[in-house]
């Protein structure tokens, strides 16, 4: 029997992932500082036994006003260095597992309190709270604290932010990097209409506007090994009349792997607080697939592929060449094991849990 589409391997830019899964970003909001926590060695360790292709770091902010919140993984300090350095060098003591990073920047979505207490914007002078920044002084949504747009000392420094964090990745040995230009945060602010409105050569017509991002991709491109692939994480359309949407994306898409991008991830929405999502199993697929049609670097999935054949077919009819998962792993963070049972193919496990391996399900595991 051949084998299932989803666990075909495939090369990403040089690296060699064993299939089609990749564990997508996950802010965790547990960081101290910047610096990652035992709460990280435990969500990435346990996600590094799944089976998947490839671990993706939550989003980490290149400049500490980057973040989204107080409590979230940065890159920007030697000590925000050393914590990931630790928890990357014990998931690597059990786990063949290649590993990526998200670097970020949250624009005018930064300074919020974390997720279960809220997660409204905490205003500059409030305790755990900064100034925003962004293209253009226009606030997320109504009532909160206008952003400072960023001037040329501004760029220059967020795109050294991005450098610097590039090359802190390079060092601790993290085989892939990955630019969040999706879900509102600054790079997506630059490329939509709806937050960029600026007057310079940033702002109005589109090739403006992917200019940030594009400098940005190119100075990380520059400072990351050439050996080692840079992506980009994009949100398709902002799910508002006016906004960024898939014509766009394809032409930023075009840009990216013009320059060297590896592979583009296709998500969606995040820019505006008038967004209609058409939620459902699948809803960003063809986001994907327009992408897809449009170049020939791969392209990932998201957003509600819960069902192992749904991934199948995903990738065996062409919409993408990989999938990705966020919470659906979270929930059940043995999927790609239930996904090779359910699809008669092989995926990596432990040594020490080899054991458990259901009968039925005889040479589902490949062993470390």
């Amino acid at each position: 029997m051949s084998q299932p589409y989803l666990f075909q391997p495939i090369d990403v830019g040089g690296l060699p992932l064993a299939n089609r899964i990749v564990i997508a970003p996950m802010c965790q909001y547990s960081a101290v500082d910047g610096c990652m926590t035992d709460w990280h060695l435990i969500h990435l360790g346990q996600l590094a036994l799944s089976g998947a292709a490839l671990l993706t770091i939550e989003a980490t902010a290149v400049l500490p006003e980057g973040r989204i919140s107080w409590a979230d993984v940065g890159l920007w300090s030697d000590e925000n260095e050393a914590a990931i350095s630790r928890t990357i060098e014990s998931i690597r003591r059990w786990s063949p597992i290649p590993i990526a990073i998200q670097l970020a920047h949250a624009g005018r979505k930064a300074s919020t309190e974390i997720p279960w207490k809220g997660g409204k914007q905490i205003a500059p002078n409030a305790p755990n709270g900064w100034q925003t920044e962004a293209p253009s002084p226009i606030a997320f949504a109504d009532g909160e604290n206008a952003p400072a747009a960023l001037d040329r000392a501004g760029l220059d420094r967020v795109r050294d932010g991005f450098v610097q964090a590039a090359k802190r990745a390079a060092r601790l040995g993290i085989d892939a990097v990955q630019l969040h230009g999706a879900h509102g945060y600054l790079l997506h602010q630059f490329l939509s209409p709806l937050s960029n409105q600026r007057d310079d050569g940033y702002g109005g017509p589109l090739e403006n506007r992917m200019r940030f991002p594009l400098e940005i991709f190119d100075a990380v491109r520059a400072a990351f090994p050439a050996d080692r692939p840079v992506t980009m994480r994009v949100s398709g359309t902002d799910w508002v009349e006016g906004g960024w949407d898939a014509e766009q994306t394809i032409a930023f898409a075009r840009a990216l792997e013009a320059r060297g991008c590896a592979a583009i991830h296709v998500s969606s929405g995040g820019l505006h607080p008038a967004q209609q999502i058409p939620v459902m199993p699948g809803y960003q697929v063809p986001l994907a697939r327009a992408v897809k049609q449009a170049v020939a670097i791969p392209v990932v999935a998201v957003g509600l592929i819960t069902e192992p054949e749904h991934a199948e077919a995903i990738i065996g009819n062409g919409d993408a060449d990989l999938i990705a998962l966020a919470r659906g792993i979270l929930y059940d963070p043995r999927w790609p094991w239930h996904a090779a049972a359910a699809l008669g193919a092989q995926v990596h496990a432990p040594r020490q849990y080899l054991r458990c391996q259901p009968r039925r399900f005889k040479g589902l595991f490949g062993g470390s």
